[in-house]
């Protein structure tokens, strides 16, 4: 793994370009990838696109493009290269010893990052199950020091297996360990979210792809307390804040990770405890950088991720989407962008979408309006009329509902009205249907 120490690694940022990629897709993402090396700490001193036609099983590059590489890190005293891809464990092993530097592939790259971000136990304990799945992975005849052959013995193994299988073993107890240690945060982040679901407060989750605006957002509508960083994976560990409707009702708003394009399978199992905040929700904002030339494929990747987890419309979730940083379009594009966020307003079958600017507020007053309106669509008002007898209703009512009208009479009675959620209306019927006034 990457030594994060005093001295900063100067790397070769390498995007491969395959066949179907166009040219203009192939720059955007080895941007994508220099800023990954940045937010590492990584110093990007050489990035190119490398054209890719076949994968080579044993290098991945051909030996031209491994010649190439080789003179760029002599040159420029390069101590690291990172390829903007998957490498299989040969395939990295053997170009780290052709190059002679270390070499990482984009998940290693990733969960580097994860590791410096992780503030919390538990974001620690997930990141580190990631890694250690990956480095089981790459445990792969690397120990070439161990690998001679006992001499006069007959034995054909030698002791090199013997410490490859070592480390699998200590490894596989460790994630053995983790997984336990997971189970036990999985177990506390249910009974919240249970203890949240018989609050009246509904949750809102912003997912997003990294670095569209989700915390600065996030600050924005609530009291923050979020870092705001125009760097990839800024925060990692999940943040919850009181988010206060125009009603007066208030919401609890979820911050969760950025997702990514080629997000490891083994971070979104490891990630799992927080990725369930985003099934739990009531209301999911996908917050999008329309400045991005990629948004549209930034969306679609958000989209595969929500479903890799079970969430989002297709599994009956609602989503609005948060059309972001329209301050950094020009005239024409900020006024054709509102055309279409209005329009998806105006149809049902359409997902709303309101375009904002965080940065100088443009329409965040829109979007909380359509927060509440979002949170409250299925809402029941429920006109009742209680007697001293049944006094515990009244309690109940202002324990789940919004309290819109609460006037006691001489007699001891109280006309009530009060707005209830789709779930809590009918648990108010099943228990005190006949103080409901028709």
């Amino acid at each position: 793994m990457v030594e994060h120490a005093v001295k900063q690694d100067r790397a070769l940022v390498a995007h491969p370009r395959f066949a179907d990629n166009r040219a203009s897709d192939a720059d955007y993402d080895l941007e994508e990838a220099i800023g990954l090396a940045e937010a590492l700490g990584v110093e990007p001193s050489v990035a190119k696109i490398i054209p890719i036609r076949d994968i080579r099983s044993s290098n991945f590059f051909g030996s031209g493009q491994i010649d190439e590489m080789a003179a760029e890190i002599a040159a420029n005293e390069l101590t690291l290269v990172i390829i903007n891809s998957s490498l299989t464990p040969v395939q990295q092993r053997n170009l780290e010893r052709t190059l002679k530097v270390k070499v990482i592939d984009r998940t290693g790259l990733i969960l580097e990052i994860f590791g410096l971000r992780a503030a919390t136990k538990e974001g620690s304990l997930q990141v580190e199950l990631a890694r250690l799945g990956y480095e089981r992975s790459r445990l792969v005849r690397t120990w070439t020091h161990l690998e001679r052959q006992r001499g006069g013995t007959g034995g054909l193994a030698g002791p090199g297996e013997t410490q490859i299988e070592s480390d699998r073993r200590v490894l596989n107890d460790k994630i053995t360990r983790l997984k336990r240690k997971l189970d036990d945060v999985r177990r506390t982040r249910g009974l919240q979210r249970k203890a949240r679901q018989r609050a009246p407060e509904r949750v809102v989750a912003l997912v997003g792809y990294t670095n569209a605006g989700k915390s600065t957002l996030f600050n924005k509508l609530t009291t923050g307390g979020v870092m705001a960083k125009d760097m990839l994976f800024a925060t990692l560990d999940t943040t919850h804040r009181i988010l206060p409707l125009p009603s007066g009702q208030t919401a609890v708003l979820s911050d969760t990770v950025g997702f990514i394009s080629d997000l490891p399978t083994s971070l979104i199992t490891a990630f799992r405890a927080t990725l369930e905040e985003v099934k739990e929700a009531d209301l999911l904002l996908h917050v999008r950088d329309m400045s991005d030339p990629l948004t549209e494929r930034r969306r679609e990747e958000v989209m595969e991720v929500l479903e890799q987890i079970e969430a989002g419309p297709e599994h009956g979730q609602p989503i609005i989407e948060v059309w972001n940083k329209v301050d950094l379009l020009n005239e024409l594009e900020a006024e054709h962008l509102s055309e279409r966020a209005n329009a998806t307003r105006t149809h049902a079958d359409m997902m709303d979408a309101f375009e904002i600017s965080c940065l100088t507020g443009e329409g965040i007053e829109a979007l909380e309006n359509g927060i509440e309106e979002a949170l409250t669509r299925n809402d029941h008002i429920l006109d009742v009329k209680i007697t001293p007898a049944n006094f515990s209703a009244r309690a109940w009512l202002h324990e789940n509902g919004q309290v819109l009208r609460d006037e006691a009479s001489d007699d001891g009675t109280v006309l009530m009205q009060v707005r209830v959620n789709e779930s809590d209306a009918g648990k108010f019927l099943a228990r005190y249907r006949e103080l409901i006034i028709n």
